[in-house]
């Protein structure tokens, strides 16, 4: 692949955006198009439509969405479906209407039905219904997925989707009550550390078990999506190994140096009990997660304190 083909990372600050760009520039890509949000609103069709038409980009990784965790899905499902219906349209129809060679449009593993079996596989799209705690993110998700999918069968248009399982690593979004697990669990940890708390309160059961997939062993996975695959099929990005909430924060606590008990606050949702990911199709490819959970954290931790003392 020509390294000074222009590639746009839609969402470059963000969790997976930011790895993107990070991963390449290690395999020296020199023509990376990023706009933050306040040059470049991506809800608004005028302005998308405009910077299509200006810079023209060969490539596209959609990484930008409105995300959050059970408790931001579960207080605002409009603006978790508005906005990324927004982004998502906005987005794809106007790098198909530039032609643009290539695009990967990232899912997530929430799309998949509630009462799925596992490992989750590709072909169980749309079979059931979704998590009640995110259905709106999964609805908007759905419809980018399968806009790409159409867009390839129709127009022969390299429109690819990725479902990366629950991901954690820098540039992460932490707030106590808005952010994914990890984040969430890791300014709880830090906050009961630094007040010299007792305990620590997470919610749930702890029993859930959930699979974790860093960023950068994310990016590495698209790029190899970007590289080598051509099917208008979506492809699943996991790690292959699952942990229980409970392990979870065992290994949060360990990291951050809390040395008190852990509480679990039942009265709040654990959301699906399990969902695994068939990730056979990515791993056909030559591909597989290097970066291991318990590394993973530590390697976290001192962002997640200094975000910390910013709240």
């Amino acid at each position: 692949m020509d390294k000074n083909a222009s590639l746009f990372v839609a969402g470059h600050g963000g969790l997976a955006g930011s790895a993107i760009v990070r991963c390449l520039k290690e395999k020296g890509f020199t023509s990376i198009i990023t706009r933050a949000r306040a040059e470049l609103d991506l809800r608004s069709q005028i302005a998308t439509r405009d910077f299509f038409e200006k810079e023209r980009p060969q490539y596209v990784f959609l990484a930008a969405a409105k995300v959050g965790g059970i408790g931001a899905n579960s207080t605002f499902p409009t603006e978790f479906l508005l906005e990324n219906l927004q982004i998502q349209t906005n987005v794809i129809s106007e790098a198909a209407r530039m032609k643009t060679k290539k695009l990967i449009f990232l899912g997530s593993s929430c799309i998949y039905p509630k009462d799925a079996t596992y490992p989750l596989t590709e072909d169980q799209l749309l079979t059931g219904r979704f998590e009640p705690t995110n259905e709106a993110y999964a609805l908007a998700k759905v419809t980018g997925v399968k806009l790409c999918e159409y867009y390839f069968r129709q127009h022969g248009l390299a429109f690819v989707s990725a479902m990366p399982t629950n991901l954690y690593g820098p540039n992460d979004r932490y707030d106590f009550e808005n952010s994914h697990v990890i984040p969430a669990m890791l300014l709880k940890a830090i906050r009961a550390k630094y007040e010299q708390r007792k305990t620590v309160t997470f919610w749930g059961s702890g029993k859930p078990l959930r699979e974790f997939l860093h960023s950068d062993d994310l990016a590495e996975a698209l790029l190899k999506i970007l590289e080598t695959y051509d099917k208008p099929e979506l492809i699943n990005v996991g790690s292959g190994q699952e942990v229980s909430i409970r392990e979870l924060a065992e290994v949060i606590c360990e990291a951050v140096d809390f040395k008190g008990s852990i509480e679990w606050d039942q009265s709040k949702p654990d959301g699906i009990f399990r969902k695994p990911m068939d990730s056979t199709k990515i791993q056909s490819l030559a591909w597989k997660a290097k970066i291991q959970l318990r590394a993973g954290l530590q390697q976290v931790v001192p962002e997640a304190e200094r975000r910390y003392r910013l709240l």
